[in-house]
């Protein structure tokens, strides 16, 4: 398995990163077990989950994914071989910490404080690898089909400065290695990097934010950020939750899938011109003979920007998928092709 180092660190990550966030909800414990084993076993080194997760967020199931995988690492005895990725929620009006914490989650000191603490705790661990900043604390429309233009809010929020100096002092005590953002806009990115350098604060490593064939907002500005100051790019949903494949094409729901399970949370898939892009793609596959899911992966891994993508999957089947996606030739007709459907079909999701 290929491999790339973070940032401006010595962690040393693979090509592929495997999310948990369905973990302990839409994957039993048995069978994320199954997974994360076999991962390991095909040469990944690289896990990434979060205080809110399992998705999607309830109170009751919160910290039962970082729960579930600090079992994994104590019963499997392989916590020096795994990177591990965390993140701390942003500021939300709906999302509230665990029991005991101090209410909406946000990114004040008090808030990621306690969240890191209850963290390690879950993890079974005293250290994790990359410590990430969920979404941002100021007011932004990001997800969902909504998430579409920028509407300006003037809004106080957590500056920059002091997001940093927290988490700077959890470096300092060792518990965490290494810093990043997700979620985050160019402003922010560059913002967060203004900080560090005037103030001698910690460099962010690394953005995790969504990038597929249908959703390429990040070649526009933050891909010159990240290949000029060489922050790495950890790109979630490379699938776009699974729309690539096909298999939701006309509104189709098939049975045990994760549209099935987690319903209208998948709304920014949902806009007409959607379909005629996944179409585009998979006419793409069919010319060049090869599965979808993998030109999809495929797409993601062979950007420059592009150092880890995260994938989710619920049985070996798809991880072998996966993994497989690594070994497909990407040529100079194939990605002439691609863009020529990206030039009539820009962006579709948000």
């Amino acid at each position: 398995m290929e491999t790339q180092i973070l940032g401006n660190t010595d962690i040393e990550v693979t090509k592929l990163c495997l999310g948990t966030m369905m973990f302990s909800t839409q994957n039993s414990e048995k069978g994320s077990f199954e997974i994360m084993d076999a991962a390991v076993d095909r040469g990944i080194n690289f896990l990434d989950t979060a205080e809110m997760y399992p998705i999607p967020p309830k109170p009751e199931n919160r910290g039962h994914c970082e729960a579930l995988i600090g079992r994994w690492l104590k019963q499997r005895g392989n916590r020096d071989k795994i990177v591990l990725a965390n993140k701390v929620s942003g500021r939300s009006k709906t999302v509230r910490g665990l029991p005991g914490d101090v209410g909406h989650t946000r990114l004040s000191e008090d808030r990621i404080i306690p969240a890191l603490e209850k963290s390690l705790q879950l993890l079974q661990t005293d250290c994790i690898d990359l410590y990430q900043v969920h979404w941002p604390d100021r007011p932004l429309q990001l997800f969902g089909a909504n998430a579409r233009g920028y509407k300006h809010d003037d809004s106080e929020f957590e500056s920059f400065e002091s997001i940093l100096t927290t988490l700077k002092k959890l470096i300092e005590q060792g518990k965490i290695r290494a810093i990043g953002v997700s979620n985050e806009t160019p402003w922010g990115a560059m913002s967060y990097l203004a900080e560090s350098d005037k103030l001698d604060l910690p460099r962010i490593q690394s953005i995790q934010n969504c990038y597929h064939l249908l959703n390429r907002h990040y070649e526009y500005g933050l891909a010159e950020i990240g290949m000029q100051e060489n922050i790495s790019l950890l790109a979630y949903s490379p699938l776009a939750q699974g729309y690539l494949t096909g298999k939701y094409l006309n509104n189709a729901t098939p049975k045990g899938s994760r549209k099935a399970f987690v319903g209208d949370r998948l709304g920014r898939y949902s806009a007409p011109s959607i379909d005629i892009a996944i179409k585009s793609y998979l006419e793409v596959a069919q010319k060049f003979d090869i599965d979808p899911a993998e030109m999809a992966l495929r797409f993601v891994t062979s950007r420059p920007w592009t150092t880890s993508a995260i994938f989710g999957v619920t049985n070996l089947s798809q991880l072998d998928t996966t993994i497989r996606s690594m070994d497909l030739e990407w040529s100079d007709e194939l990605n002439n092709t691609i863009n020529e459907v990206h030039v009539r079909s820009p962006n579709p999701c948000p």
